[in-house]
């Protein structure tokens, strides 16, 4: 059900996207696009993985593993490219490969990944936080226009007892719901205390601002590629990037969904729906041609590039 749902999902956000935007509308952007700014943004991309690739060997030493550069960036570009197929399948094997060419053991390596996406999540809600800070006025307005005073005070005081009720839950409870979301924050926790013990902590942290800004860069600068998106706010941009990010996860790849989920964050903001969606498309055809090629690479040169191990 874990593949199947995604696959599911993403199909279902092709016929919604396609049956309200045929792709003939969207062909017109494509050719107007400049590609220049596109370059630039797959650029940024590919930075970003690199350092990823980079990053990866800082978790891996202190467990007297000093893997090969070009073998890190290699599983790591072999996992973006697997997880087009099936969601998360690219940890697992991102791991493999270490395991196969490096010799590293598989669960050790595994557990660095785990680690690895722990921190990307807690990067992400600070990008979230920025986000709210320099929106608040636009989600203010939003709210108040939505809801009158009365019922955001009932909601606020509603989702303070909520919280306190599933803290008070988790703490208590012997599920296994409760058990699985213990693991989770112990997770978080983990992960964070992993990084303050690690030798190499202020190079780790520095290469994951550099993944995370170029993450930004890659689709603020894709932006100009469409004429009338030139003067959208950064505000307008962090929203659709943070909306972007969520369908990423949620499907293989963000297939329909991404365009789709960019588009609905930018018309917030009055953007059409044309121009959000061609820039969606824009932003994720161009990534994916980045990965399809690197993967593809990776997948060839692995054996060859270790052929005398």
């Amino acid at each position: 059900m874990r593949i199947l749902a995604p696959i599911l999902l993403a199909i279902f956000f092709g016929w919604y996207t396609f049956s309200k935007l045929p792709i003939g509308q969207l062909v017109p952007y494509f050719k107007n696009a400049d590609y220049g700014w596109i370059a630039l943004g797959v650029t940024c991309g590919l930075l970003s993985h690199l350092s990823r690739a980079y990053r990866w060997r800082f978790q891996l030493r202190p467990l007297h593993y000093d893997i090969s550069f070009p073998n890190s960036a290699m599983a790591v570009f072999v996992a973006y490219l697997a997880n087009f197929g099936i969601p998360r399948s690219g940890e697992v094997l991102r791991a493999a490969v270490l395991a196969n060419y490096e010799e590293v053991p598989f669960e050790k390596a595994f557990g660095t990944i785990v680690a690895e996406r722990v921190i990307d999540a807690l990067v992400l809600l600070m990008i979230i936080g920025i986000t709210l800070i320099l929106q608040y006025d636009f989600i203010s307005e939003t709210l108040q226009s939505a809801l009158d005073l009365q019922k955001l005070i009932f909601m606020a005081i509603a989702g303070g007892l909520a919280l306190v009720a599933i803290i008070w839950y988790l703490s208590h409870s012997k599920s296994k719901l409760a058990a699985r979301a213990k693991t989770f924050f112990k997770g978080l926790l983990d992960g964070v205390r992993a990084i303050y013990m690690m030798e190499y902590k202020w190079p780790y942290l520095l290469h994951t601002a550099f993944i995370w800004a170029m993450y930004v860069l890659m689709f603020y600068v894709t932006v100009f590629a469409v004429e009338d998106l030139s003067n959208v706010s950064l505000g307008a941009i962090l929203v659709a990037f943070i909306a972007g990010s969520f369908a990423i996860v949620a499907t293989n790849g963000g297939i329909f969904v991404y365009p789709l989920a960019i588009s609905t964050a930018l018309s917030l903001f009055g953007v059409e729906e044309a121009s959000g969606l061609a820039f969606g498309w824009i932003s994720w055809v161009s990534q994916t041609l980045m990965i399809i090629v690197f993967g593809t690479l990776s997948f060839i040169l692995l054996p060859v590039f270790n052929r005398k191990k």
